[in-house]
């Protein structure tokens, strides 16, 4: 069986959200780590798929 994850999206200025939907238009992201931040938070990783929609 295939599990179909949906990615979420607030981000207005990506390309890849749809912005009515708050839904990640790809079908996977990456996700990297952000350097020198160790705060057990979310804060600490980022979309690196972002494409800015201008």
């Amino acid at each position: 069986m295939t599990k179909k994850q949906k990615i979420n999206c607030t981000v207005g200025s990506c390309k890849y959200n749809d912005t009515q939907k708050q839904l990640c238009q790809l079908d996977a992201i990456i996700v990297t780590p952000k350097q020198n931040v160790n705060s057990a938070q979310p804060d600490e990783s980022e979309c690196s798929s972002y494409e800015c929609n201008q």
